[in-house]
């Protein structure tokens, strides 16, 4: 069977309340012969939507209830009657007026395909505005079925069917899948590799909790794009069940931050101390104080390990982030690469990160992830940026009828065609495209650069990368974002094609297309790339790291060549590049013809 010849979903609105007759309310409609077996005595996926009575919450408006049944009517009745005794969430929906019952048919419905449906759902619900509560959360996707070629299509054609009857709770799959909460999903498909990790992670948990094991430390390693944070996310849903032990989540990012609140308060997940469950290294420990048996946790999720602190800076004046994180914590569960280590602060010297990664591999406790989730790239595409960040050598760029690898003369080209595939109606690929940069050029927080204008007068202007007289863009956080986009990652924000990301606004992140700004700092000499540390304005990287022996180390062309891995990794459909440097211009272009 043809995509173009799949029947349409059967989708039915009901009344939804403790007075209702799941029965009548179905019969009410005018449904066929057929209609009404699909809807009655066939599996089918359901949704209970109601309002959010007396709302102070930051997410949404809505509450939403996702579920899969063989038999629509008797599960109704059971939510109506017997669960709604000691479960408040459904004696709030059975006493609600204004709740609403979607039921969802299909003729190709069976119940692999129905449990497929239901996961997808929730995936989409959880990264949309206007749900503020997800009630049910697990996750039950399946493997193959007979029917499994045809999922894509089914349930784009109910989505479409649903948007159509509600835009407002429904909104475009573009708005949906190109936000960060669907990056960061803990319902996304996991492979067959994150499978196996997540199960193994868990029962090492289990282990460490038993005292099988005297090293509370658990590795997952792996570089930028193999799906370490949608492994981690799955784990923070699946370790906060109900009936569960409680996790943490801990995050370098400000906006990772916004994306795990949003994501927590939407399925609910609470601790019993009830402090927040997602924070930043410091603000974790600040809680959670070594020494103080009170406030030690079950199990610590560190996204980007690599970026704690490994000495004391600013407000935190411990002796490593990790380290303390460990002291109180059951289990600490670390995802690692260090080849993502961006700042001084984060340097430790490389037997810091083998000494950890050895232990846990001698422990059992290293799990490594190295298939390749976020680009969707041949594997010769990823091996040439690998020989880029790992050998310092440009080859032949490969052939890929997958994926949209260019290098640019011209910055401005560079620029067009990443908004020409950010315009959500001249692209396939809709949305979510950016520029990003090395940092180049000079910028300075809620600070604005003075500027001597040829007449002699000063004027107050954004801090901006400049490119000769022909480009000329502000750092990233610069133009004023509207209000209802001010709590979204900088990516998500409409204003930010206008201006340019850096590391420390993209990692973590995925695009569509990233078009990345090489600057001076990157070098083409004698066959290789350099990296010149005096070009660059970030702080983090032209300071010296104080080492254990007491040497002041110049890191700055690691933690460049660290900067560009991140930059380079970003694009999910294509990686566009414009280099500064005449010598690395010409032989990207060299090596692209």
């Amino acid at each position: 069977m043809s995509d173009s010849n799949i029947a349409k979903p059967i989708i039915r609105k009901y009344d939804y309340n403790i007075n209702s007759d799941i029965k009548q309310e179905i019969l009410k409609q005018n449904n066929t012969k057929e209609e009404h077996e699909l809807i009655t005595r066939f599996p089918t996926v359901y949704l209970v939507i109601d309002k959010i009575r007396g709302n102070k919450k930051k997410f949404g408006q809505f509450k939403a209830y996702v579920g899969e049944t063989n038999n629509i009517v008797r599960r109704t009745e059971e939510h109506l009657n017997s669960e709604s005794e000691d479960r408040t969430d459904w004696t709030e929906l059975n006493n609600s007026n204004d709740a609403k019952i979607i039921v969802i048919a299909h003729k190709e419905f069976n119940k692999s395909l129905t449990l497929d449906i239901e996961n997808q759902l929730m995936k989409y619900l959880l990264s949309d505005d206007a749900i503020g509560e997800l009630n049910n959360r697990r996750s039950n996707d399946q493997d193959l079925y007979f029917t499994r070629d045809h999922f894509r299509n089914i349930f784009q054609n109910i989505w479409k069917e649903l948007s159509k009857k509600n835009k407002d709770i429904f909104p475009s799959v573009d708005d949906i899948t190109n936000s960060a909460i669907f990056k960061a999903s803990p319902f996304h498909k996991l492979t067959d590799e994150q499978l196996d990790a997540r199960d193994e992670i868990i029962d090492k948990i289990k282990d460490i909790r038993k005292g099988h094991s005297k090293d509370n430390l658990i590795i997952i390693k792996g570089s930028a794009g193999t799906g370490k944070t949608v492994l981690l996310s799955s784990l923070f849903a699946e370790l906060n069940k109900p009936e569960n032990q409680e996790a943490y989540m801990i995050v370098n990012h400000d906006q990772q931050v916004k994306v795990y609140e949003n994501i927590a308060q939407k399925i609910g997940i609470k601790t019993r101390l009830g402090d927040s469950i997602v924070n930043k290294p410091t603000k974790f420990l600040n809680k959670h104080q070594v020494g103080d048996e009170n406030s030690k946790i079950d199990i610590a999720l560190i996204d980007e390990a690599h970026l704690l602190l490994t000495e004391g800076y600013m407000v935190y004046q411990g002796s490593g982030h990790l380290k303390d994180i460990r002291s109180v914590s059951d289990v600490v569960v670390a995802v690692l690469d260090p080849m993502q280590v961006l700042k001084r602060n984060g340097y430790v010297e490389k037997s810091f990160f083998d000494d950890l990664i050895n232990r846990a591999k001698s422990n059992h406790q290293l799990i490594e992830l190295s298939e390749q989730n976020r680009m969707d790239a041949s594997k010769e595409t990823i091996d040439w940026i690998e020989d880029i960040v790992t050998k310092d050598e440009i080859k032949k760029i490969p052939y890929d009828d997958k994926y949209d690898l260019r290098i640019f003369d011209d910055i401005n080209d560079m620029y067009d065609a990443i908004k020409k595939h950010n315009d959500s109606i001249e692209s396939l690929t809709k949305g979510l495209s950016r520029m990003v940069a090395t940092y180049d050029w000079k910028f300075k927080s809620s600070k604005y650069h003075k500027v001597v204008q040829d007449d002699g007068t000063t004027i107050d202007d954004l801090w901006r990368v400049s490119i000769g007289d022909k480009f000329n863009l502000p750092w990233n956080y610069q133009l004023p974002a509207e209000k209802k986009y001010r709590g979204l990652s900088w990516a998500e924000q409409p204003q930010t094609i206008n201006e340019v990301g850096s590391t420390f606004t993209i990692q973590g992140f995925d695009l569509n297309y990233c078009g990345v700004i090489l600057g001076p700092s990157i070098k083409f000499r004698n066959g290789k790339l350099v990296y010149d540390g005096s070009k660059s304005f970030d702080r983090q990287v032209k300071e010296k790291r104080t080492m254990e022996n007491g040497e002041q180390k110049d890191i700055s062309s690691e933690l460049i060549r660290n900067q560009l891995n991140v930059l380079l990794k970003r694009g999910v459909h294509g990686l566009f590049i414009y280099a500064v440097d005449d010598e690395l211009r010409k032989e990207l272009l060299r090596q692209s013809k």
